[in-house]
């Protein structure tokens, strides 16, 4: 299964709010030539919870399309809704997608045994395999490592997206699941101790920005060299920071703008990024090896 820099791609729109599938192929190519290993479409960096059905379905498929092959696509296709996540996860199984990502209910906050009876009826219900998400800042439900372990069981779950930043949560995981369970991460603070620990790679929002960057730290990293990631590591947890100041996707897709990438529009009820935030953004940028004057 994949292993490495899952990248959880922003969706750009365009200044009539509409999907800029040009800027699309754009972002696409730029994953492509930076050597990222897999790329997440409609998760929470993608706003996802802003996209129409019709819109959320489109993207899924033209991904797909514009990637013809050359890296993975996974879709994000997770709600608070069991059956709506089955008929989302259904309407792009035939669009070449090669697996699912989907997030813990939100809103609703179910208990644990509600949690595991939403990834069963998903997992079953589905014909690619599903990642978990686990992200408890966002959702409030925390799905809990004897939770994680019942699922891992399940023949159509490989994995989790693990995001409390947690080492100790990553431990108390592996202690209750087998070794051929996925484990990544959802936290790029946290990224280089995250596989030093046993994880299997990142699902990363700072790989929008500096994807070449965090697929040699996770190649680094699963080799076992880890002075040499830790040393690649520590140029990029200014821009790690950086790219949290605001709620995210605000302060990735105006970064991915300052490159020429996508332009910064996005929905509501997001807004956009906040210029007292504008010369750290940049400074950290330029720390990471973005040349911006490139982009100018």
């Amino acid at each position: 299964m994949f292993k490495g820099s899952l990248v959880a791609l922003v969706t750009p729109f365009d200044g009539n709010n509409r999907v800029d599938y040009r800027s699309l192929k754009r972002l696409i190519d730029f994953h492509v030539d930076a050597g990222s290993d897999g790329l997440v479409i409609a998760g929470t960096t993608g706003e996802s919870a802003t996209l129409t059905r019709a819109e959320h379905i489109d993207l899924i498929a033209r991904a797909v399309e514009l990637a013809d092959g050359r890296l993975p696509i996974i879709a994000g296709t997770g709600s608070n809704s069991t059956a709506q996540t089955i008929d989302l996860s259904t309407a792009v199984a035939d669009t070449g997608i090669a697996a699912y990502l989907v997030v813990v209910p939100y809103y609703n906050k179910p208990v644990q045994e509600g949690i595991y009876r939403h990834f069963v009826a998903v997992a079953d219900a589905v014909e690619w395999p599903v990642m978990m998400y686990n992200v408890p800042g966002r959702t409030v439900a925390d799905m809990l490592p004897e939770t994680v372990a019942r699922l891992a069981r399940h023949g159509n779950i490989f994995g989790i997206k693990e995001a409390t930043g947690s080492i100790d949560r990553l431990r108390a995981v592996q202690d209750q699941v087998d070794d051929n369970f996925m484990l990544y991460s959802g936290d790029d603070f946290t990224l280089l101790p995250f596989i030093e620990q046993g994880g299997h790679g990142v699902v990363t929002v700072s790989g929008n920005v500096v994807p070449e960057e965090v697929a040699k730290l996770c190649r680094l990293a699963l080799a076992g060299r880890f002075a040499e990631a830790k040393a690649l590591d520590d140029t990029l947890q200014s821009l790690n920071r950086s790219l949290f100041v605001e709620s995210n996707p605000i302060p990735v897709k105006w970064a991915l703008s300052q490159m020429g990438l996508i332009e910064a529009n996005i929905r509501l009820p997001l807004t956009p990024f906040s210029a007292q935030y504008h010369e750290q953004m940049r400074a950290a940028m330029q720390m990471a090896g973005v040349a911006l004057e490139e982009f100018a």
